[in-house]
């Protein structure tokens, strides 16, 4: 059976999942595209596909629809053919590894773009403050190009969660160069937590004060600046080494 309608009531619970709040009420997201539904179904993330003009098995329930139905779902300018339902998983951080924390990043390019480096850089925790952007929203999934399936995420209140760092073991990293250390310069031999700033502000003020040392890139005198994704790049790329 396809569906025609898009007042049908299965649509429209698919619909909501584009907002924020019916995603976190449901703990259900989608990805769009034939990569990121077949990423999903590689990491063992896909619950469900919805089908319009093709048919292709991931072994989860299949919903088809027509074409002016799969619009109404779609976030993107050119409408796909392949949709897919993925339910958010709580995860844990392996308290064992390095971690990257995210103070506020803002920019769904830049979180996507972190989270590509991280796995190439061998880094699988990431956490998220409460204000940085949702990793959830179809820019932020596009931009990971699937990789978040291969992460640690979590999101939780970072003042807490970085006292709770220290007690097990880790050293806290700001980045600032103020009273900063070349990122080279850091012993490999310890478990660290990095901390990247917010885009405009960098990190918030009660973070900053708990980090137990500052590193920065060197880099040439007249760049002022990195790009947040860019330096977490970077970084992550000098700490692999």
């Amino acid at each position: 059976m396809i569906i025609e309608s898009t007042s049908n009531n299965k649509i429209k619970d698919i619909r909501k999942l584009n907002e924020k709040k019916y995603r976190d009420e449901e703990k259900k997201y989608i990805v769009e595209g034939e990569h990121l539904v077949l990423e999903a179904y590689k990491s063992g993330n896909l619950d469900e596909v919805i089908l319009c003009e093709r048919d292709i098995d991931f072994g989860v329930p299949k919903t088809y629809v027509t074409e002016a139905v799969m619009k109404t779902i779609s976030m993107l300018p050119s409408t796909s053919n392949i949709i897919g339902i993925c339910s958010m998983k709580d995860n844990e951080i392996d308290l064992n590894e390095n971690i990257l924390i995210l103070d506020g990043v803002q920019d769904p390019g830049n979180l996507g773009t972190i989270l590509r480096s991280a796995v190439a850089f061998n880094l699988k925790n990431i956490v998220l403050s409460e204000t940085s952007v949702d990793m959830y929203n179809t820019k932020s999934l596009r931009s990971a190009q699937g990789m978040n399936f291969y992460l640690n995420i979590k999101r939780i209140n970072l003042v807490e969660y970085i006292s709770f760092l220290k007690e097990n073991g880790y050293k806290i990293l700001g980045t600032d160069v103020t009273n900063g250390i070349d990122v080279k310069s850091v012993s490999k031999n310890e478990k660290y937590a990095i901390i990247m700033g917010n885009e405009g502000n960098g990190m918030s003020d009660k973070v900053r004060e708990l980090c137990d040392k500052n590193i920065y890139i060197d880099m040439n005198e007249n760049c002022e600046s990195l790009n947040v994704g860019v330096s977490a790049s970077i970084i992550m790329y000098e700490l692999n080494k």
